[in-house]
């Protein structure tokens, strides 16, 4: 109890002195200026897809969503369960077809479905690629207990999806 007797002056004093310093900040401002965005290379030379070319604020007007789902909206259910499983649903896709992905790993949540849409490289037989979107359907279906399909586009190359250089 006497601690915080003492405390309590300790920390009224604190809060007095911080708000009669003046609040200038000497920093340049970046509100939606710096983040999301790639730096321009000397020569040009880093490829950026569509959804890379557009900056952050232009979500929903030229690019959308990573991910569909309703549980982020006020009285949601299980937000923070439902972005750790995207971020499970990403890593796989990533690891099962890798280096296939071309593209952003798009997670449509309806109902009880979960679609994930993508682009793919045809660097490999159609057989062993049937075999793929089967092994993760059904992978994923029993981790998630939900059915999972998948929406795949096939590209011939890896440079078909690039928009511009930067």
């Amino acid at each position: 109890m006497n601690f915080l007797k003492k405390l309590v002056p300790q920390v009224a004093l604190a809060e007095a002195q911080l708000l009669s310093r003046s609040s200038i900040h000497t920093s340049a401002v970046c509100c939606r200026v710096q983040s999301g965005r790639y730096r321009i290379t000397t020569k040009r030379n880093r490829p950026l897809t569509y959804e890379m070319a557009n900056p952050p604020h232009f979500i929903g007007h030229r690019k959308s969503w990573n991910s569909w789902n309703t549980s982020t909206l006020e009285d949601g259910l299980r937000p923070s369960q439902t972005a750790i499983e995207d971020v499970f649903i990403r890593k796989f896709m990533t690891g099962t077809w890798h280096a296939l992905v071309c593209s952003e790993v798009i997670i449509k949540r309806q109902h009880n479905t979960i679609r994930i849409a993508a682009l793919i490289r045809q660097a490999i037989t159609p057989r062993k690629m049937y075999f793929l979107i089967g092994y993760t359907e059904e992978l994923l279906s029993y981790w998630m207990q939900c059915p999972v399909t998948l929406e795949l586009q096939t590209v011939g190359d890896k440079n078909d999806v690039i928009f511009k250089y930067i």
